[in-house]
């Protein structure tokens, strides 16, 4: 009996066809009512996916909320004090994109009359928007036909398409960009804006108009992105109520767990920083962090980085700062992570060392509590702020 011959990999054209009246019907049903998706208005939608980078939507709602309420448009968001922008942002992270984000609410200012453009290429030369983000504001608010590729997108294509090459090559990557493009483009090809047909009046046209997805391309895109983030989700994925299912090489294969492939991850390494808390007549000492670090400009407790070994650093690090520790004992433990780095904070208290502490090098100021909480501190140190709040009350 002569051997069967395996079959022949879905075209990726066939499957595109299959894939994305299947997407558009699964998130007409399914979607989340989240609150960016309840309008088209492009500010709106511009300021939730800079929030949404690297942010999971659960922690980004409450800020958006917020940020329209006090910055409602382009006008404000330009206009606002950097302060009042940190404040905002206070435990986004990542603060480059808020302070991007005003550049380019004041380039939208000087060169499109405050109106937020319309073109792909006006919205990609806008500070801190790349890619991702123009792809994403001109599908999402203006329904056109551009492509979009971020984490959730990634790992949902690799898995459909049986992409086993690491995503981040640049060989990979282009691929992955044109199977994004080659969905948005047969969503708009198929249900797109189109004239107005002859007849239009008919009951058969109407019925016609009604059976075409709304804004197919904008739907696309975020069928996918919801795709990735309530189904297809990097563990454990949920493949029986996928509508993608039956298309999906990942599943028929059963290698899920092994797609998209990343790469070895990064090593993660431990440091280990000491923070001082200063008081003097009800008022504590803070400093305000440089521009060009990290959380530039947000504000901070005096600190100091110490070596992850060793016996009583304390003593080395506050007299780096012109400081003397007080009590045998730290206060307060903060443990967190940043990309790839595991750090531990120790909280002392401490007094000023002398002659040696020299303010205007440490841009430092005496604050009472009522004022530290008007100021955007770093996540770590907004939680030796909570503490000392929490001791103070009790």
């Amino acid at each position: 009996m002569p051997k069967r011959r395996p079959r022949n990999p879905e075209p990726e054209t066939a499957k595109v066809r299959k894939i994305v009246p299947a997407l558009l019907t699964w998130f007409n049903a399914n979607a989340r009512d989240l609150p960016w998706r309840r309008t088209r208005d492009p500010y709106a939608i511009w300021v939730s996916e800079i929030m949404l980078q690297q942010t999971q939507v659960k922690t980004v709602i409450p800020y958006w909320e917020r940020w329209m309420r006090e910055l409602p448009s382009i006008a404000s968001a330009a206009n606002a004090a950097p302060a009042k922008l940190h404040k905002l942002w206070e435990g986004l992270g990542y603060y480059t994109r808020v302070r991007n984000l005003q550049k380019a609410a004041q380039q939208i200012i000087a060169q499109h009359a405050s109106r937020f453009p319309e073109s792909f290429d006006d919205i990609l030369a806008l500070s801190g928007i790349g890619r991702y983000t123009a792809g994403a504001i001109a599908s999402i608010a203006f329904n056109q036909p551009r492509p979009i590729l971020d984490g959730n997108v990634i790992r949902v294509l690799t898995r459909i398409f049986g992409i086993a090459a690491n995503p981040r090559e640049k060989k990979t990557n282009t691929r992955l960009w044109q199977l994004a493009e080659k969905m948005v483009d047969h969503a708009h090809a198929r249900w797109g804006e189109r004239p107005r047909e002859p007849g239009a009046g008919s009951k058969l046209a109407a019925a016609r108009r009604e059976s075409r997805p709304a804004n197919a391309c904008s739907h696309l895109n975020q069928s996918l992105m919801e795709l990735g983030a309530l189904i297809c989700t990097p563990r454990s994925p949920n493949c029986a109520v996928c509508p993608v299912r039956k298309c999906c090489v990942a599943r028929k294969e059963n290698r899920q767990d092994q797609l998209p492939k990343l790469g070895k991850r990064a090593v993660v390494t431990e440091r280990r920083f000491l923070a001082f808390v200063v008081e003097r007549s009800g008022k504590f000492l803070v400093r305000q962090r440089p521009a060009g670090v990290v959380n530039a400009h947000l504000w901070e407790f005096l600190n100091a980085e110490v070596g992850v070994g060793g016996d009583k650093p304390e003593r080395s690090a506050a007299k780096e700062l012109g400081l003397k520790p007080t009590g045998n004992k730290p206060i307060h433990s903060v443990k967190h992570s940043i990309t790839r780095y595991r750090v531990t904070l120790q909280v002392w208290t401490a007094d000023l060392g002398g002659p040696s502490f020299t303010r205007p090098k440490l841009h430092s100021r005496w604050l009472s509590v009522r004022q530290l909480h008007q100021l955007a501190f770093t996540s770590a140190h907004k939680k030796i702020l909570a503490s000392l709040s929490a001791r103070r009350e009790g």
